[in-house]
């Protein structure tokens, strides 16, 4: 078989050092702790190699005199006893010291990642499946905790058992005994770093195809409902299974070639530990070395290669947790698509005086979103922006948020550049109602409680009634405390948008927008909401994005914006009287909702004649 070195070494070397350098902060903050830790295990690493010294002893005194027999070898046992006792002790006593250590790291780069990922654009969640980035989260943080483990409990005792072993084989035997182990330790590591770096592209694979599975999985449960509705089950199954199938084949090589790996391993310790031993033979039979030596050099190589062999597995999963670091830290360098300026500031409001001017915006240069657009939205006034479908009307609304950066022109809020004010200020400011409301897998109080964490009950239930769905809470059996289901899926279209208006009620912005609030309910629930929302509208500067145009008929302006660009402006009067696109968008609309009328109508009559 033929095996050709990982031709990435050399990089994801360079990587998995400049990763553990970047952990090194997240450990130091317990120096005084590390320090001891690492006092403990020097002290058990001499107990532990003092052990077959006062072996040998004991088996030199017991071919001593029958008169010597009763005190040494005691001593000596007790001796051995202590010792065994010692390296147990400073053992457990260097874990326990360094827990607090090991989780304080992981719970530090835990943070850190999901604060990185909070301050990533709107641009990178779109792109990036849910599933995957949970999956990488997992295993980076996981991989913290491996690598500390194997660091500070595996690869150092090793290391500095080997270096007493040597020191004392070097001052006690002749030089053939530390050359042997030498020439067995490098050999197994040369082989050991040789075949894992070749297998590593297993590693990385075996994680992308996990990540697509998982991404995959929770994709299809999330949208279980789209899934149920299209009896798409043996599909999703199928495009699950195959990921699973890639993923199944490179385990296996994965696995088959670690029999190889650790089949040589264990030649290659059996190799020199059989030539040791050999050597330690002929020194006893001609006389130069005692049978205590022969038991001495005997059990230091089973202290020093049995951990060794362990070593190898240690290594493979020490660059598997480096893997995964990597990837944990390559999203940690990931730069923020929208940063505050150097010389950001807080925005002030005064009046939430809102002016586009000559936006231009596109997510890809090949497909232009916006093209010069240009409004304003006065103090306290209800602006409406409509417009056909892909037209960019939610756009505006993701601009405004600061969302994005625009290409060319400026928004300003109150004269001020809000690429120029701090990001948290910008959105301090301005309330939102979406097209279709998230809520968190949590109680009808948390999710409305969000909205202003500071918030007392008092205020959550007074923003509940403005936005009249108190009292149908106090029905619910837990009222408040009733949960809401994975994305609110337990309430209605309906339900969620008072929700919705309860949040913005509480956080109380200056500037609001309804993101086609009332785009996916039924003309009662529409005709409720639209209530709830003039009534926060008064004494708010108000941009509506709808798509319904009944729902802005009394705005004091409306904008159409057609291909990226206004077309039209002016009142709901204005614009029917100037016979354009708005215009000929309501018309379309009034008779669509003249034929859903009819046909209620039409139903119930039958209905009443069938069961008469």
């Amino acid at each position: 078989m033929h095996f050709t070195p990982h031709t990435e070494n050399p990089q994801g070397s360079r990587r998995d050092r400049q990763n553990l350098q970047k952990m090194f902060p997240y450990i130091w903050e317990y120096r005084g702790r590390v320090i001891f830790a690492l006092i403990c295990l020097v002290v058990a690493k001499l107990a532990t190699v003092g052990v077959p010294f006062i072996l040998k002893k004991i088996v030199d005194d017991l071919n001593l005199p029958q008169n010597n027999l009763l005190v040494l070898p005691l001593l000596l046992l007790l001796g051995y006893g202590a010792l065994k006792l010692v390296g147990s002790l400073f053992n457990e006593l260097r874990d326990a010291v360094f827990a607090r250590v090991r989780y304080r790291a992981m719970r530090r780069i835990a943070d850190a990642v999901l604060e990185h990922l909070h301050v990533l654009s709107l641009r990178y969640h779109l792109e990036k499946r849910t599933g995957g980035v949970a999956r990488d989260l997992e295993r980076g943080t996981s991989s913290v905790s491996t690598i500390l483990n194997y660091m500070v409990f595996n690869i150092l005792p090793s290391l500095a058992e080997f270096i007493l072993v040597a020191v004392l084989l070097l001052g006690g035997y002749e030089p053939r005994f530390t050359l042997a182990v030498f020439a067995t330790v490098v050999l197994y590591f040369i082989f050991t770093f040789w075949m894992t770096e070749w297998r590593m592209h297993f590693r990385h694979e075996m994680n992308t195809l996990d990540s697509k599975a998982n991404a995959q999985a929770i994709d299809s449960l999330i949208n279980y409902e789209t899934v149920k509705y299209f009896n798409n089950e043996k599909l999703e199954m199928r495009q699950y299974d195959a990921t699973m199938t890639d993923w199944e084949n490179v385990a296996v090589k994965t696995q088959t070639s670690m029999a190889l790996l650790n089949f040589g391993q264990a030649s290659i310790i059996a190799i020199g530990v059989t030539l040791i031993m050999v050597f330690a033979g002929q020194g006893v039979v001609a006389g130069t070395m005692s049978l205590g030596d022969l038991v001495l050099i005997n059990t230091l190589m089973l202290q020093l290669f049995i951990p060794l062999g362990f070593l190898g597995i240690v290594y493979r999963q020490l660059k598997y947790a480096l893997a995964d670091m990597d990837m944990l830290f390559k999203l940690l360098e990931r730069s923020p698509e929208i940063s505050d300026a150097k010389d950001a500031v807080g925005l002030q409001i005064r009046q939430g005086h809102v002016r586009f001017e000559q936006v231009s915006f596109y997510y890809q240069a090949e497909r232009p979103i916006l093209n010069n657009v240009s409004f304003e939205i006065p103090p306290g006034h209800k602006v409406a922006v409509v417009g056909p479908s892909g037209a960019g009307k939610s756009t505006l609304a993701r601009l405004l948020f600061r969302f994005y950066d625009i290409q060319t022109g400026k928004i300003f809020i109150d004269d001020q550049d809000i690429a120029q004010v701090t990001q948290d200020s910008l959105r301090r400011a301005i309330g939102m109602v979406p097209q279709d409301t998230v809520l968190f897998n949590d109680t009808i109080y948390y999710n409305i409680h969000y909205a202003q964490p500071e918030a007392g009950r008092s205020e959550v239930v007074q923003a509940a009634k403005l936005a009249h769905i108190h009292e149908f809470i106090q029905r619910l059996p837990q009222g408040y405390d009733t949960l809401v289901g994975e994305r609110g899926l337990k309430l209605s279209g309906g339900e969620k948008q008072r929700m919705a208006i309860a949040r913005v009620i509480l956080k109380n912005p200056k500037i609001l927008i309804f993101d086609e609030a009332t785009s996916n309910l039924d003309s009662q629930s529409e005709q409720a909401i639209l209530k709830s929302l003039e009534e926060i509208a008064v004494s708010h500067t108000t941009l509506v994005i709808a798509h319904r145009l009944s729902t802005i008929v009394d705005a004091d302006r409306i904008y159409v914006l057609d291909h990226g660009q206004i077309t039209e402006e002016g009142t709901h009067t204005q614009l029917l009287a100037h016979k354009g696109l708005y215009a000929k968008l309501w018309h379309l609309q009034q008779e669509e909702r003249q034929r859903q009328s009819v046909v209620p109508a039409s139903v119930s009559a039958g209905a009443t004649t069938h069961y008469n």
